[in-house]
């Protein structure tokens, strides 16, 4: 459970970063060897991992604290925090609360992040008055965005709605979204760009 919540913070955090390279190629892309240089990407690369391992490890001083009776069977597919709660004896409101800061804590600084460096993008974007150029720039960031929505719709459905709305069975489904989906279509939707197989597309389905 703590690895599955520590790469899920770090995703988070590595989609901020990827967002704001997007937005330094496209908008500054005179400047982008200067300022992502290969110091800067081993920082933030390092960075994004040593806080993703580090937000999660406040949950379990609470976890550690609980009483655990009766059914011992997790009503999920995997040891989900929310799953593991329902078994607890001892009251679990202040885990809830914590999780529920922690959640909008990691969530909302990596989605403004992403919002605004995209907001920029586009503005640019719109700016070129080429459309072989906008397409171009459109292309540099299309892949990133089309992840950027599928992954935190999903996760921030699950992970920052109030506990009095939490429903054990709709997390089971969407958990299998971001947890299977997403990763499975990650890498074909990463590659859509590459022309070889943006050709073998064209070919398969016209």
């Amino acid at each position: 459970m703590y690895f599955f919540l520590s790469l899920t913070c770090t995703e988070f955090l590595i989609l901020s970063v990827m967002a704001y390279d997007r937005y330094i190629a496209i908008c500054q892309p005179l400047s982008y060897h200067l300022i992502m240089n290969q110091k800067v990407c081993i920082l933030v690369t390092t960075g994004t991992w040593i806080l993703g391992f580090l937000l999660p490890s406040s949950y379990y001083i609470f976890i550690l604290q609980f009483s655990f009776c009766g059914l011992n069977e997790i009503n999920h597919f995997f040891c989900d925090f929310s799953a593991l709660l329902k078994l607890s004896c001892s009251s679990t409101s202040s885990l809830q609360c914590v999780v529920y800061i922690l959640g909008v804590l990691v969530a909302c600084p990596s989605f403004i992040c992403t919002l605004t460096s995209y907001v920029y993008i586009i503005s640019t974007i719109l700016r070129i008055r080429s459309t072989e150029g906008r397409r171009k720039a459109f292309a540099t960031c299309s892949s990133h965005l089309t992840v950027v929505c599928l992954f935190y719709l999903t996760s921030i459905s699950v992970y920052i709605r109030p506990p009095s709305m939490q429903s054990i069975d709709i997390n089971k489904v969407i958990s299998i979204l971001y947890n299977t989906l997403i990763p499975m279509f990650n890498p074909v939707i990463y590659s859509l760009k590459n022309k070889d197989v943006k050709h073998a597309f064209r070919k398969y389905f016209c």
